[in-house]
C-alpha cells in the first residue's frame, strides 16, 4: 500500500480481502456481513456443471467420488523418514567412477531426458539407447550394470499399455535371450516407470521374483491422468527405496493405463508392494482421485524379492528437482526427495 502511495495511486486502492482463520468465505459490506458460506459447499456450486457433464462423459463413479471431494483440503503433505538432502550416492561419486546405465525407450516413449538426468545426477553413465539399437546389434545390454525403462506412449498404447514394447522382447528370440541374461545376472538392476512399468509387467515371467506381478489396465475413470497425489512408501526390498519406508510425499503421475490387475488374489498378497496411494490421512486408498485409476489397496509401484527390479507407475524422474513439484513444503533444497531412489541405485553398485 505504501508503495501504491508512492505512485499516487493510493486513492484507488483498497484491501478487499485477506485470509481468514475458518474455512468459511465472509463478503462483508458498510460493517455488516452479507455472505457467510463454507468454502466447500461454494466449490461444489462451482464444480456442478463440470460435476454433471463428467458423469455423462467418464466413469459415472469416480466423477461422484471427485465432486464430493471437492474443497476438503490438506490432500497434499510430506512427511520423510530420510534426509532429503543427503546424498547416499556422494562417496562412491568421489571415486570417479561412472556405472553405465542403459535409458531404454522405444517409439513413442518420452521422459528419456529426465530419466537421463536424473540417473547422471546420481553418478551414472547415461546412455540413450533405442530398442532399434538392441534390436541391430549395435548396443548390448551386457555392457550395462542396469537400465531404465522409461515412461510415454511406445506404439501409441494402440497395442496395450507398453504391450507393443514387451512383444518386441518377448517374440524376439535374440532380444528374449539377451533380457533373460540380464536379469539373472545377480549385479544388475532395472527400474520400469510408467510405460516402462507396463512393459515390464509383461515380461515377469523372465525376471527372477516378479511372477506375481499384475499387468496393468485402463483407468477405471476412462481417461487419461495427469496429477500431483501423495504415494506412501512401505517397507520393501526395493534397492531404489532403501532407507525411505514410512515416507509419504507427493509424486507426478500421467497415465491412461495403471490399474493394477493381479491373476487371482493369491497373487496380489504375494506381490511385494513398493509404492502406494494414499489420502490425506496417509491411509491407502482406492478413493477417486486420490487413487487416479482404480488399482487394488493403492498398489501402484512393486519389486522383487531380491529388491533389484522395480516398476512404478507415477513419474518420480518428473519431480527429481524440488521446483518440479508444483506444491511443496518450505526448506527443501534443490533436490526433491524423490532423488533418493537414484542415489540408492549409485551406492548399491558400491
Amino acid at each position: 500500500m505504501e508503495a501504491l502511495r508512492g505512485a499516487g495511486l493510493g486513492e484507488c486502492s483498497h484491501v478487499v480481502g485477506a485470509p481468514g482463520e475458518q474455512d468459511v468465505v465472509e463478503v462483508w459490506y458498510d460493517g455488516k456481513r452479507i455472505v457467510q458460506q463454507a468454502r466447500d459447499a461454494l466449490m461444489q456450486a462451482w464444480g456442478e456443471v463440470s460435476w454433471r457433464m463428467a458423469r455423462q462423459r467418464d466413469n459415472p463413479h469416480c466423477a461422484d467420488s471427485e465432486y464430493e471431494g471437492l474443497g476438503r483440503g490438506g490432500a497434499l503433505s510430506m512427511a520423510l523418514t530420510f534426509a532429503p538432502d543427503e546424498d547416499v550416492a556422494a562417496p562412491f561419486i568421489a571415486r570417479g567412477v561412472r556405472p553405465r546405465i542403459a535409458i531404454l525407450r522405444e517409439q513413442g516413449v518420452n521422459s528419456q531426458y529426465e530419466m537421463a538426468a536424473a540417473f547422471d545426477r546420481a553418478g551414472f553413465s547415461a546412455v540413450d539407447v533405442h530398442m532399434s539399437d538392441l534390436l541391430a546389434g549395435r548396443v548390448s545390454l551386457a555392457g550395462f550394470q542396469g537400465f531404465a525403462a522409461c515412461g510415454g506412449f511406445s506404439y501409441g498404447d494402440v497395442l496395450g499399455a507398453g504391450g507393443g514394447w514387451a512383444k518386441t522382447i518377448l517374440f524376439h528370440s535374440r532380444l528374449s535371450d539377451a533380457f533373460t541374461a540380464f536379469f539373472v545376472r545377480g549385479d544388475t538392476f532395472a527400474l520400469g516407470v510408467c510405460n516402462g512399468c507396463q512393459m515390464m509387467s509383461q515380461l515377469k515371467s523372465m525376471i527372477p521374483g516378479a511372477r506375481h506381478w499384475p499387468r496393468f489396465l485402463a483407468n477405471a475413470s476412462g481417461q487419461f491422468e495427469a496429477r500431483l497425489l501423495m504415494v506412501e512408501v512401505p517397507k520393501s526390498p526395493s534397492i531404489f527405496f532403501d532407507g525411505m519406508a514410512g515416507s509419504r510425499m507427493p509424486i507426478v503421475n500421467a497415465h491412461g493405463e495403471g490399474r493394477a490387475a493381479f491373476e487371482d488374489d493369491a497373487a496380489r498378497r504375494q506381490a511385494i508392494v513398493a509404492l502406494r496411494y494414499v489420502d490425506a490421512a496417509g491411509q491407502a486408498t482406492e478413493r477417486y482421485p486420490e487413487n487416479p485409476n482404480g488399482s487394488p489397496d493403492g498398489i501402484t509401484g512393486l519389486t522383487t524379492p531380491d529388491g533389484r527390479f522395480t516398476i512404478v507407475m507415477p513419474h518420480p524422474e518428473r519431480v527429481r528437482r524440488t521446483v518440479q513439484l508444483s506444491w511443496q513444503p518450505a526448506g527443501l533444497g534443490e533436490d526433491s526427495p524423490w532423488m533418493r531412489i537414484f542415489r540408492n541405485a549409485r551406492r548399491w553398485l558400491g
